[in-house]
C-alpha cells in the first residue's frame, strides 16, 4: 500500500472516530439536576463530598464540586446519559491527574466511581442535599458560654490519634502552632455566634458552622474581597468588603445561621447578609445536612 493511500484511509478513520454521536436528550428533564451531598470512601473512611449540577441555556449541562479538601471546583460541561453522569476537573492543590467521576442517578440517589487527582478509583455514594430554607426564629435561647475560663470542657478534638496542642489561659482559647482542630460537644442547629479571635502573620484558619460551612479566618489585611480571604464562606459567599484588621489585632465574628441562610458580621461590618450557603465546603466533619 503506498503512503498516500495510507494517508488517506488514516484520515477517513479519524473522521470516523472524531464524527459526533446522534444523541437527543431535553437537558432540562435531567435528573442529576440539583445538589447532592456525597461520600467518597478512603480505606475504611467515608470522607464528605459535594455536588451541583444545573442547566446552562438549553444546550449544557454545567456544575460545581466539592472534595474532602479545598474549595468549590467549577465543571465546564457535565454529561448526561439517560441518567449515567460523567465529568472532569483539573487538579487543584496536589495530584498530577484530572479528576473524573461517573455516577448514576436513581431516584434521590447518586452512586458510582472517581478516579481522583493521583489515578486512585474511589468508590462514592449520595443523597438530594435538602433545601433547608425556613423562616427564623421569632425569638432565641438565652446566650450560652462556650468557652470555660480555664479548661478545655465542652471541647474535643476532630481529629482522635494527634496531639492535641490547644489549651485555655485567662480565658483565652490558644493555638501555639498549627496542628488539629477542635470542636464542641453540643451540636446545634440553628444559631447566633460572637467570636473573637486574633492570629499572627500568614495563618489561616477558620470557623465551621456546624462542623460543615466554613467561615475563613485569614490574615489577609488590604486585599480585594473573596471567599477565600476573612469573612468568606470558603470556596462559595465572597463578602462585599474586606474588613480584616492587621495580625496581631483582636477581631469578631457576629455570626446568624438559619438552615442554610447566613450572615456574616465582622469587626462591626455586615459583609454577608442572608445569603444561601449552597453546599458543605472542603475539610467538613460530613456531608449529612439533612
Amino acid at each position: 500500500m503506498n503512503r498516500r493511500l495510507k494517508k488517506l484511509i488514516f484520515l477517513l478513520l479519524c473522521s470516523f472516530l472524531s464524527a459526533p454521536v446522534a444523541y437527543s436528550q431535553d437537558l432540562a428533564s435531567s435528573t442529576a439536576i440539583g445538589k447532592w451531598d456525597l461520600e467518597v470512601e478512603y480505606g475504611e473512611a467515608w470522607l464528605p463530598s459535594w455536588l451541583e449540577v444545573k442547566l446552562s441555556g438549553n444546550k449544557a449541562l454545567v456544575g460545581y464540586f466539592v472534595g474532602a479538601g479545598g474549595s468549590a471546583r467549577p465543571i465546564s460541561e457535565v454529561h448526561d446519559r439517560e441518567g449515567l453522569i460523567s465529568f472532569s476537573i483539573p487538579p487543584q492543590w496536589s495530584g498530577t491527574h484530572d479528576m473524573h467521576l461517573t455516577g448514576r442517578v436513581s431516584g434521590e440517589t447518586l452512586e458510582g466511581t472517581i478516579l481522583d487527582h493521583m489515578g486512585v478509583a474511589r468508590k462514592f455514594k449520595g443523597s438530594k442535599a435538602p433545601t433547608l430554607l425556613y423562616p427564623a426564629p421569632e425569638e432565641w435561647s438565652a446566650p450560652k458560654d462556650l468557652l470555660a475560663k480555664n479548661t478545655l470542657d465542652g471541647w474535643v478534638p476532630q481529629q482522635t490519634g494527634k496531639e492535641n496542642q490547644w489549651f485555655v489561659k485567662e480565658g483565652v482559647l490558644t493555638s501555639p502552632a498549627s496542628g488539629v482542630n477542635l470542636m464542641t460537644t453540643d451540636s446545634f442547629k440553628d444559631f447566633k455566634l460572637h467570636i473573637e479571635f486574633k492570629y499572627p502573620e500568614h495563618s489561616n484558619s477558620g470557623v465551621y458552622l456546624r462542623g460543615r460551612y466554613e467561615v475563613q479566618v485569614e490574615d489577609s489585611f488590604g486585599k480585594e474581597p473573596s471567599s477565600v480571604y476573612l469573612g468568606g464562606v470558603y470556596g462559595f459567599l465572597t463578602p462585599n468588603e474586606n474588613v480584616a484588621k492587621k495580625p496581631g489585632e483582636w477581631q469578631t465574628y457576629d455570626i446568624t445561621l438559619v438552615g442554610r441562610r447566613v450572615t456574616v458580621v465582622a469587626n462591626g461590618k455586615t459583609i454577608i447578609h442572608n445569603q444561601i450557603i449552597p453546599g458543605i465546603t472542603g475539610g467538613a466533619l460530613n456531608s449529612r445536612e439533612a
